[in-house]
């Protein structure tokens, strides 16, 4: 029997059509290139500006807060663009093709010390980031469609964007272990020129990422074949949508709690462990700890329903984070054990997103006869973007009211503050973000039903 036919039912759940691994394999290669710029731009981004260029730590708060609430409102337009695209290689495929390019050279010009006045140099930060961060988004928000039109299968999904997060957790193992020595070895003494080089080469390895992703994968879904709809309407139909609207808010909370722990933690070991050696190793086991947690989640939601998890993770990180805050800075074991155990936790996150973003948008095909999976995914990721960029400047802000003063000793107030960036503050976000779950109404039930239904529609279109 083939695959498309081979349909049946395990534990209660609909298992479809069966994906190659070397499909899955080669999907979630793109996300290892994505990451060689994500988790700089998370754990390494800030302390450039501060540290490298010079930069007052108030104003790159600023300016990181507006840059990336741009660059978030720009994620709709991609994703209404997307939807909209036609080729014989499909909607999605192209962008990851003709986009790495321009990446790759904004970059660079992204981590580049221009030799400019401090006025200068910051209008430069808000030039180069805002358009490294568009060059992201056309490549970023299509890629994130595709697997939302590989396979119709819930479980099948999972799997997908489970292997795409073992690659981009191994992206930032990557990154967070060896940029600093990189940008040690290429610059030879030369911290700027190092960062130049050391983006150059990440960006050429994600180059070819992408490609693998455009030469193996597959798009399977359309819209139904009536469908025109204006970019209005996809967004209303979104606003109707209440799974959706549970997972914007979501994805908000759970942002500020990854982005403000990743982005204060090289300031954590740098100036309250004082142990900055120790800082690639920290971020380095962390990382495989979230590799792992995404490695685990198929298994996970065959016995426990995608909502139920997502609040058992969440209320986890945030007990763990919370307690992290009591351990002294000597107990370096114990502080490594808990923040290992916290990406435990953390790394079936963005799998069971993905993959709830995608059933969203088989519910909105459910309930309008519409499908518009990119902006779906555009959408829920403006939602990420604004609250990483709400959880950089905050960082940024509270360095700058508790007295921060870059590659100096640290007063014992912003001692203070850097161990509540890591620990308390994130913590309480988290524990939120668990309540916030209670509130999603796709549970496995429901959400069998809403695909039963839409098969029964495309066999009978078919």
């Amino acid at each position: 029997m083939g695959n498309d036919q081979a349909r049946k039912r395990a534990g209660g759940r609909h298992v479809g059509e069966v994906l190659p691994l070397r499909e899955k394999a080669g999907y979630g290669f793109g996300d290892f290139g994505f990451n060689l710029y994500w988790a700089n731009i998370s754990a390494f981004l800030l302390i450039f500006y501060t540290d490298v260029m010079g930069l007052a730590a108030a104003a790159v708060g600023t300016m990181m807060l507006v840059t990336k609430v741009v660059d978030a409102i720009t994620d709709p337009l991609v994703g209404a663009l997307a939807d909209r695209t036609r080729t014989r290689w499909g909607r999605f495929r192209p962008y990851l093709l003709f986009g790495a390019v321009p990446l790759a050279v904004c970059g660079v010009l992204t981590w580049t010390v221009p030799d400019l006045d401090p006025d200068g140099k910051l209008l430069w930060a808000y030039a180069t980031f805002t358009l490294m961060m568009l060059a992201y988004t056309v490549l970023a928000m299509p890629y994130s469609a595709l697997s939302g039109v590989m396979t119709a299968d819930s479980q099948q999904r999972t799997t997908l964007i489970s292997f795409r997060f073992i690659a981009a957790f191994t992206g930032t193992t990557v990154v967070n272990w060896l940029t600093l020595d990189l940008v040690g070895w290429l610059g030879r003494g030369d911290e700027a020129l190092g960062w130049q080089l050391t983006l150059g080469l990440y960006g050429v390895i994600a180059a070819a990422t992408f490609a693998t992703v455009f030469l193996t994968t597959r798009e399977r879904i359309s819209p139904p074949p009536l469908q025109r709809s204006a970019v209005k309407q996809d967004v209303a139909d979104l606003l109707h949508n209440r799974p959706w609207l549970v997972l914007f808010v979501l994805a908000l909370v759970i942002m500020v709690t990854i982005v403000m722990r990743s982005g204060s933690l090289v300031y954590y070991m740098k100036y309250y462990l004082v142990r900055p050696e120790l800082t690639g190793t920290f971020l380095g086991v962390y990382s495989v700890a979230l590799a792992v947690g995404a490695a685990l989640t198929p298994v996970m939601t065959r016995y426990v329903d995608k909502r139920r998890l997502m609040m058992w993770l969440m209320a986890g990180v945030g007990v763990l984070s919370c307690a992290m805050y009591f351990v002294p800075p000597d107990a370096i074991w114990l502080l490594f054990g808990i923040n290992t155990a916290i990406g435990l936790l953390l790394g079936p996150k963005s799998p069971l997103a993905f993959s709830m973003y995608a059933d969203c948008a088989d519910y909105t095909e459910w309930k309008t006869g519409r499908r518009a999976t990119a902006m779906t995914f555009a959408a829920a990721t403006f939602s990420q973007k604004l609250g990483g960029a709400l959880a950089t400047a905050a960082i940024a802000w509270m360095l700058a009211a508790l007295g921060y003063v870059a590659n100096e000793a640290q007063s014992d107030a912003s001692q203070q503050g850097i161990a509540l960036l890591l620990t308390v503050i994130p913590g309480i976000v988290a524990l939120l973000a668990a309540g916030v779950m209670h509130f999603y109404p796709l549970d496995d039930t429901a959400l069998e039903s809403v695909q039963r239904d839409l098969r029964a529609r495309r066999d009978q279109a078919a």
